[in-house]
């Protein structure tokens, strides 16, 4: 499986990175996907992938007990930023099986991949200083719109 999923990924500057498309399939068979964004930046929708973990990206450090080393492991953020930090630092520590996904999980729900969303986190308002939440802590499951 490396080998294939390596030749999904492309290279820049050394560090290889994948599609949401290229990498759906291999995280609905199990690679592990790290999403870096804190919980602001994620506004309830979480990817609904069989296996995820989720640490901001200014925490990671903290949790590298956590990510495995010897595994594939594909880092996401909000549009791939922190992802490409993350992934200079992980390999300077030996994570050489961890990729970027490119373009994020902005990317991830724009191309329709599968979301579970907290609808309890939208929020309505004509303004800022108006903004309040739209509905009642309930869950979706589904794909992005």
């Amino acid at each position: 499986m490396r080998n294939d999923f390596f030749q999904q990924c492309f290279k820049s500057q050394q560090l290889n990175f994948i599609t949401p498309s290229k990498a759906y399939p291999y995280l609905q068979d199990g690679v592990l996907l790290v999403d870096l964004r804190p919980d602001y930046e994620g506004a309830g929708k979480i990817p609904d992938v069989p296996n995820l973990l989720q640490i901001p990206y200014d925490e990671i450090f903290e949790n590298l007990d956590t990510i495995p080393a010897n595994e594939i492991v594909i880092l996401a953020d909000a549009v791939g930023l922190r992802s490409k930090e993350v992934l200079i630092k992980l390999k300077e520590s030996g994570y050489d099986l961890a990729v970027s996904m490119a373009g994020g999980l902005v990317d991830w729900e724009k191309e329709g991949f599968p979301l579970i969303v907290d609808l309890s986190e939208r929020l309505t308002g004509s303004c800022m200083c108006q903004l309040k939440p739209r509905e009642k802590g309930t869950f979706k499951k589904g794909h992005a719109k």
